[in-house]
């Protein structure tokens, strides 16, 4: 990668933080700040949770987060319910 285009990444990394939504969406109250990928995976790992990335059919999907929206939960919560039922724990 030459310098200018180290350069010119640099600049436009820059513009869209300045540029970025400041206040929340639609212009309402400001966004809770988002955590950091890497202290994201620090809580994670201090919660003893592992990415555990599968395939499964679209429906499947669908009656999840359809009930992780029912009971006000994160999908993250509704499939390890879920998990631990169907094996019996």
């Amino acid at each position: 990668m030459k310098k200018t285009d180290l350069a010119k990444s640099d600049a436009k990394k820059l513009m869209n933080k300045m540029t970025g939504p400041s206040a929340g969406r639609f212009g309402g109250t400001p966004a809770a700040p988002a955590i950091d990928k890497r202290e994201q995976r620090k809580l994670d790992q201090a919660l003893g949770l592992v990415p555990f990335a599968v395939k499964i059919n679209s429906e499947l999907v669908k009656r999840l987060q359809d009930r992780a929206t029912e009971r006000g939960q994160d999908l993250n919560t509704v499939v390890a319910e879920v998990l631990a039922k169907g094996l019996g724990d």
